[in-house]
């Protein structure tokens, strides 16, 4: 239910916005690490992908000294995967 009123209230789209303007791998690794909270919604995915996540994700920069946000970009990535949105390789 707080997922859905995330979205709702242009959350998604906010953190997908911050992930592409994140200057530093610390905003990066938040925004990343709350858009795949949100992703545990299949309604909320749904918005996620409607919002073009799967490029903002994509060209987010790898972090050389977080792991975690690799992590969190395979996480994103492996659910659009698992219900079958379009994923280019």
């Amino acid at each position: 239910e707080r997922r859905k009123k995330i979205v709702e209230m242009g959350g998604a789209q906010e953190l997908l916005n911050m992930l592409s303007t994140a200057k530093d791998d610390r905003t990066r690794k938040e925004a990343l690490h709350a858009l795949d909270a949100l992703s545990q919604s299949d309604e909320a995915l749904a918005s996620l992908h409607h919002a073009g996540a799967i490029s903002v994700i994509r060209s987010a920069p790898n972090s050389l000294e977080d792991a975690e946000v690799e992590g969190f970009k395979l996480s994103l990535m492996k659910r659009f995967q698992d219900l079958r949105y379009d994923v280019p390789s």
